[in-house]
């Protein structure tokens, strides 16, 4: 039997009196796409943090490829492709140089790239069909294309399990298309991909599971089963039904 990818048990997150998560299950296994949905305030970037290591909480466990969330970081096994809010678009940085920060933990006590950095660095440009703006300053580009930008960070880093927060908010279809054909791609040669996502119409062709989450999970399995109504009004309220 395989080590699951990411093993969450029994996890709760409080912020002060305010209960973020409470008593969370959820396990991933290697080759997989889950798309992690839920409306906003109920959790997924408190879950997102918490699996990274950057939240401890309060009961339960997190593993992440059979170890603990910040040694997997360490060790670029997990990569994140964080909100378009969380990042400071104005820093001095290229596309280039934002991608070649997936490479820091292979750089050595020099950290000056190597050829296998920079060749990293320059195929996952490729896969994300940004070679031509590899150049340009970050936050210059469209929403679509940060997003596909930070894709390639965690591309050159040789993630084997990578978490994206919204990584289709605000983004053209070109860059969904890309992003998305990059992560089933990613899926079939072994990877974990969780993403969350508001996009219920594009799920099923995305995941090939679901997680609907309110503060704990109400319901995983494939996306048409955890997608029915009645699961839906859960977490969303009744109008949900008639506008999905």
């Amino acid at each position: 039997m395989s080590t699951p990818a990411i093993e969450v048990r029994d996890v709760t997150v409080r912020y002060g009196e305010v209960s973020a998560l409470d008593g969370v299950d959820l396990t991933l296994d290697p080759g997989r796409v889950c798309g992690l949905i839920g409306m906003n305030g109920s959790g997924k970037s408190t879950l997102f943090k918490t699996i990274m290591g950057l939240v401890r909480p309060d009961r339960g466990t997190v593993r992440v490829g059979g170890t603990a969330p910040v040694a997997a970081r360490r060790a670029g096994v997990l990569g994140y492709v964080p909100q378009s809010e969380d990042v400071d678009w104005s820093f001095p940085l290229s596309v280039y140089d934002v991608v070649m920060t997936g490479r820091y933990g292979h750089l050595g006590f020099t950290r000056r790239p190597r050829r296998a950095d920079r060749e990293a660095v320059a195929h996952a440009l490729e896969r994300v069909e940004l070679t031509d703006l590899a150049d340009r300053q970050i936050g210059q580009l469209s929403g679509g294309q940060k997003k596909r930008a930070f894709v390639a960070r965690g591309l050159a880093q040789g993630a084997t399990i990578l978490l994206l927060d919204e990584p289709f908010a605000g983004v053209d279809k070109r860059s969904e298309a890309t992003i998305t054909r990059l992560l089933r791609e990613l899926a079939a040669a072994g990877a974990t991909i969780l993403v969350s996502t508001h996009d219920l119409h594009a799920l099923p062709g995305l995941a090939d599971e679901a997680v609907l989450l309110m503060r704990t999970v109400l319901a995983k399995g494939d996306p048409e089963t955890v997608l029915q109504p009645e699961n839906l009004a859960m977490a969303f309220g009744l109008d949900v039904m008639n506008r999905v």
